[in-house]
């Protein structure tokens, strides 16, 4: 999509955080807000009490629809019918942002003839959203002077992931909600510095600041201070590596701070992945699942233990400090990569992780007109080009980076896998606010485990009912990948026909069960849909 195309690839909020609570709108789909990033959530809530209509689009009644104006239950993997019939609604309504259209996009006829088939009764029938709620959530959206969107893994682990962004992309583009204070689409981000190593290159298409490897320039410019000649070829994405490693082309890996044994879809695909390598190695603060696999385990220091800095999910560049020593015989990662560089016959040490960082300030950009100095207290947001800018906390402020910004027509595309006769119901995944990810350090403390020990399936009250099954009984989960057994939640959180299992769990992993069907596009799982039966085991 030209000129967002650098940020909804990179993940980042066009907005910041403090902007949250100044939203007149707040349109939050496949985010379960108030357990996966509560200090955002504290934001939208202080956005209602001053007014803010807040819209939640997801299939459980998670804790925000408590403090929203509107809950809308889609079915899991109908985000573009539900975006495309609110963006019907807002063109038969006549609410759309002519002046910002005209002036600041491009592609709009081929959009506008997409959607008008995605009517309000159309929707309702793939979705089932009631056509009302959609006409009511268009309206609440397209009518505010300050609407914005935040969203997570719930509307990108889809095999139509990328579609589903393009699709809130346009709904902020219709309405002119970008390029102003308080607006945007922000992406939530799962972890701390997930932003960072993104906008560092942890990609198989980009080089540090998003600059492509098959672009020449891009490259003679990092061969020129790395002293080394950069491929040409685009790699392989994580989802990509593990078919790779099971047919034998890819038979060596390198993971750092990754559990993916547990955290992929297809547990057993991956395991069996893992076991056919010639050679593995991983980079931990823990002895993972994943890292009980390998054949040379690298301890890593704790966030913590280092000097560095993290880049957070609106974008903000902050310090990280040491603050007690690392133990044993774990060292920091850029210390574990710059022995093993020597051990390969190259020096690629610097001195200092802030000698890092001025590097990768001369060869982005975007981080040009940072220093330890002016990060020290708060942090600045990039793009931050010259030593005298404030930073950046929303983006597109007047111009976009190529010119306008492209309308897509996205069309409706099933889930991988949908239930049928043998696998009569839904499930989606996801987190619960006292674990994370795949419990590496939660699971460590007592406190956490005393308050969410074990894993758990919700399941709607009157399926329940049919399959006479009651809470805390013991149930079997099965899909065509696996069978899992775990306590039963009764409640009408999720709807009938659905299911919801968090992954945290490695006793009851939920992602044995899951599909590792992958998005064209990015290639990633889709994590959020697969057709699994339940008995009372």
């Amino acid at each position: 999509m030209a000129g967002l195309a650098t940020v909804f690839g990179s993940g980042a909020m066009t907005n910041s955080i403090a902007e949250v609570e100044n939203n007149d709108a707040l349109f939050v789909i496949g985010s379960n807000t108030t357990e996966n990033h509560p200090i955002v959530a504290l934001r939208m809530k202080k956005a209602a009490e001053k007014g803010a209509k807040i819209i939640v689009a997801d299939p459980r009644k998670i804790p925000l629809v408590k403090f929203a104006a509107l809950w809308l239950r889609q079915r899991p993997g109908t985000d573009v019918a539900l975006l495309n019939s609110m963006m019907h609604v807002i063109l038969e309504e006549g609410l759309e942002d002519k002046r910002f259209i005209e002036e600041r996009t491009e592609g709009f006829e081929a959009f506008k003839a997409a959607v008008k088939e995605f009517t309000p009764e159309y929707a309702e029938k793939i979705t089932g959203v009631p056509k009302e709620d959609i006409i009511k959530a268009a309206k609440i959206y397209a009518s505010a002077g300050k609407a914005g969107i935040y969203y997570t893994m719930g509307i990108t682990q889809h095999s139509m992931g990328t579609n589903n962004v393009y699709s809130v992309a346009n709904l902020a583009m219709l309405t002119g909600n970008l390029g102003r204070e308080s607006t945007g689409v922000n992406p939530l981000r799962g972890q701390n510095n997930v932003q960072g190593s993104s906008d560092m290159a942890c990609a198989p298409t980009v080089l540090p600041g998003y600059q492509k490897v098959t672009d020449e320039a891009a490259r003679a410019k990092f061969e020129s201070v790395w002293g080394r000649p950069v491929p040409s070829k685009v790699g392989m994405t994580a989802t990509e590596m593990t078919g790779a490693m099971i047919d034998g082309s890819l038979k060596a890996l390198y993971i750092m701070g990754e559990n993916p044994l547990l955290s992929d879809p297809n547990m057993g695909h991956t395991t069996n992945a893992l076991k056919n390598l010639e050679f593995l190695v991983v980079q931990d603060i823990f002895l993972t699942e994943t890292a009980e696999l390998a054949d040379v385990v690298l301890p890593a220091a704790s966030f913590a233990e280092k000097d560095g800095t993290f880049t957070n999910t609106e974008r903000r560049v902050q310090r990280v400090r040491k603050a007690i020593d690392a133990p044993g015989e774990a060292l920091d990662d850029l210390e574990i990569i710059c022995r093993l560089s020597l051990r390969m016959g190259f020096d690629l040490c610097l001195n200092t992780p802030e000698d890092a960082f001025l590097e990768a300030g001369s060869l982005w950009p975007a981080l040009a007109g940072m220093t330890y100095r002016r990060i020290n207290d708060n942090g600045l947001h990039w793009p931050c080009p010259t030593s005298d800018h404030p930073g950046t906390p929303y983006l597109f402020h007047g111009t976009f980076p190529k010119g306008k910004a492209t309308f897509t027509p996205v069309p409706f595309v099933k889930s991988k896998e949908l239930p049928d006769d043998e696998y009569p119901f839904v499930l989606t995944t996801g987190r619960v606010l006292f674990q994370y990810h795949t419990g590496t350090m939660t699971r460590r403390s007592k406190a956490l485990e005393a308050v969410a020990p074990e894993a758990f399936v919700e399941i709607n009250t009157a399926d329940a009912e049919n399959l006479g099954i009651s809470t805390s009984d013991m149930v079997s989960v099965t899909s065509r990948r696996g069978e899992i057994k775990l306590k039963a939640k009764v409640a009408d959180k999720v709807g009938p026909g659905v299911v919801f299992i968090p992954f945290h769990y490695k006793e009851a992993a939920a992602n044995i069960l899951t599909n590792d069907a992958l998005d064209p596009v990015c290639k990633i799982p889709e994590a959020k849909v697969c057709a699994v039966r339940l008995q009372k085991a």
